[in-house]
């Protein structure tokens, strides 16, 4: 889907959309497609294209990174990679973020040869992914460029991870995909709630069949980030997320609880997502903390900024091919406490992991009262992912929203070691990040129109494969 008319982008959007992206010596450079429905724009795959579907790593004695992003989000994972991997290459637009990374990585000792710098402007990460000492390219910029970087990382021979989403438009997405099976490097999604520990215990309680027949879930993203994330400055430039809220009315931001739920589901591993309607409230929350919040003055960007498009609260239905289906939020501008809204329901019983309660029958929970407090916390214990008493020490050591971010970066930098596919491939990412650009569609083709979702595994996702479900493997790292 091309950009709303409130968005006329500029060479640079352009190169970032990957328009132009053969003036940085690419190939493969895709326009959006001009079909009303996105489904019925679902490319032939191409002779040079093949699954992923799979496909493991190619096992490194040792995985070298590059950072492209060490800003708000970036530059809380550096340390991270830095303590499992070799960070051999550092971009940022800012050459102080750039500075702070090497010197923390060099102050830590993790390696003996510093981190290159890459800080000479918006394409200076192109010259990061020439080099030849990267196996893997870690993104963490605004979501405008995710995609054409993770493009270009892979037509450099690199697998490349990616702050989410990994594109927010459908034809960027199917791009990434397509990429993927041209060049056989791994695309993917570092949703680091996928590996919080109560959702990788919901995960096993879910293989093991105590939910029953799974029937219906829940997961978004509710999140006040007015200020400091919107109009505070935390974010550079600061106005880069805010911005999207006028190009897009969308569900901007879905995967931190939609990811962990459609796991639990089997998604692209026997069912699939099959067809989503959105709606949406009025968008008033902004221009109204805009105008009334004394720390948001007159020279302030937001009065800069196009109308707001995009509703406060922003609701989706997710329906999947096996008849089930799951309920995806989204509200960053409404004064709120924080929550993913995570629930999972089956025959046997349900969970509500923000609230912490769980009710299931098949443990006897037959008095319609909720199991909390140490009876909740003893259950998922029970069925904890072996990741994490394997690894609670470092998680504690090296943190990131209790533990999750460093389990995340460690699993994969495992897979990549051990040879072994992904837990969450491009087909899931795409998956997951579709959202966005569909909930838009919806909502832009009328009230309750619901859209097609691609299979974007072209039907692999009749098969059941390993995810978060395989044992833990023979690692000698474990052992040093």
């Amino acid at each position: 889907m091309t950009p709303p008319p409130q968005y006329s982008p500029s060479r640079r959007d352009l190169l970032r959309s990957g328009v132009v992206l053969g003036a940085a010596g690419l190939t493969g450079a895709v326009a959006a497609p001009a079909a009303a429905d996105p489904a019925s724009a679902e490319p032939p795959r191409g002779n040079d294209e093949k699954s992923m579907v799979n496909v493991p790593f190619e096992g490194f004695d040792k995985v070298r990174v590059g950072l492209i992003g060490v800003g708000e989000r970036g530059g809380g994972q550096d340390l991270r990679f830095a303590a499992v991997s070799t960070i051999t290459a550092v971009c940022d637009i800012r050459p102080e973020r750039v500075n702070r990374t090497i010197n923390r990585v060099r102050q830590q000792g993790f390696q003996d040869t510093p981190p290159v710098g890459y800080s000479a402007g918006e394409e200076d990460y192109l010259n990061l992914l020439r080099r030849d000492d990267i196996d893997l390219v870690y993104i963490a910029t605004p979501w405008e460029w995710h995609y054409p970087m993770a493009k270009a990382a892979m037509e450099h021979g690199k697998h490349v991870a990616v702050e989410l989403p990994i594109a927010p438009y459908l034809h960027e997405i199917w791009d990434l995909v397509r990429t993927s099976e041209r060049t056989r490097k791994h695309c993917l999604l570092l949703e680091n709630v996928n590996y919080f520990r109560p959702e990788m215990a919901m995960f096993n309680m879910a293989r093991k069949g105590l939910f029953g027949d799974l029937q219906h879930a829940s997961g978004g993203y509710v999140h006040d980030l007015r200020w400091p994330y919107l109009f505070g400055g935390a974010y550079h430039p600061e106005h880069w997320r805010r911005r999207w809220q006028t190009r897009m009315n969308a569900s901007h931001y879905p995967t931190h609880g939609l990811g962990p739920v459609a796991a639990a589901l089997g998604i692209n591993r026997g069912d699939r997502f099959e067809e989503l309607v959105s709606v949406a409230s009025m968008p008033k929350a902004l221009a109204l903390f805009r105008s009334e919040d004394p720390r948001v003055g007159p020279d302030h960007s937001s009065w800069d900024d196009d109308p707001y498009i995009s509703g406060d609260r922003t609701t989706c239905f997710v329906t999947t091919a096996n008849g089930r289906f799951i309920r995806v939020e989204h509200d960053v501008n409404s004064p709120h406490p924080y929550t993913r809204e995570t629930t999972l329901t089956g025959t046997r019983g349900t969970i509500q992991l923000d609230n912490a309660r769980v009710y299931l029958e098949s443990l006897g929970h037959t008095n319609h009262a909720w199991r909390t407090g140490n009876e909740y916390n003893t259950l998922l214990r029970q069925h904890d992912h072996w990741l994490w008493p394997t690894l609670e020490q470092l998680a504690g050591q090296y943190g990131g929203h209790g533990g999750g971010d460093f389990i995340s970066i460690w699993r994969l930098i495992q897979t990549m070691r051990l040879g072994m596919t992904p837990d969450i491939d491009v087909y899931d990412s795409a998956a997951w990040c579709s959202v966005i650009p569909l909930s838009h569609e919806s909502m832009k083709t009328g009230m309750l129109k619901p859209v097609k979702v691609p299979d974007f595994t072209r039907g692999h996702w009749k098969a059941a494969r390993g995810t978060f479900d395989r044992p833990k493997p023979d690692d000698p790292w474990l052992n040093n």
